[in-house]
C-alpha cells in the first residue's frame, strides 16, 4: 500500500515538474520574442528637451506615418498622418500646458514607438 502511495505521488510529481519545464519553455519563447522584436532598434531624436516655444522636431532613420501626441492622462492633443512617410517633422502644439507628454511614433511598416517629452512655459 505505501509502495503504491509512493508511486502515484512520484508519477503525479514528475507530471507536474514537466507542466511547469513546459510552461518555463512557453514563457522563454515569448521573452526571445519580444527580445528580437525590441532588436528592432530605431535612432529616434526629439528635440529641444524640454519643449519651449510650442514646437519640436522629430527626426529619425526610418519613414514616419503617423505622430500622436498625448496628454499624460491620455487626451489626444494632436493628431499628423503623412500619406508621404518622413524622416524629418516639425510639430507645432497649440498653447499647450505645461507637463509630460507622450509622443507615439508609427512608422511606415507599422513598428510604433512612444517616447516621453516634457513641455515648459514658453517665455
Amino acid at each position: 500500500m505505501k509502495r503504491s502511495l509512493l508511486l502515484i505521488f512520484l508519477l503525479i510529481f514528475t507530471l507536474v515538474l514537466s507542466g511547469q519545464k513546459d510552461s518555463i519553455n512557453a514563457i522563454g519563447a515569448m521573452a526571445q520574442k519580444e527580445y528580437s522584436r525590441e532588436a528592432n532598434n530605431v535612432s529616434i531624436s526629439i528635440y529641444p528637451v524640454p519643449v519651449r516655444d510650442n514646437s519640436f522636431t522629430i527626426k529619425t532613420d526610418r519613414d514616419i506615418s503617423f505622430v500622436k501626441i498625448t496628454n499624460i492622462i491620455g487626451q489626444d492633443v494632436l493628431r499628423l498622418q503623412y500619406n508621404e512617410p518622413q524622416q524629418f517633422i516639425k510639430v507645432f502644439l497649440e498653447n499647450p500646458k505645461r507637463g509630460m507628454y507622450l509622443v507615439t511614433i508609427i512608422f511606415s511598416d507599422g513598428f510604433k514607438v512612444v517616447k516621453k517629452i516634457m513641455v515648459e512655459q514658453s517665455e
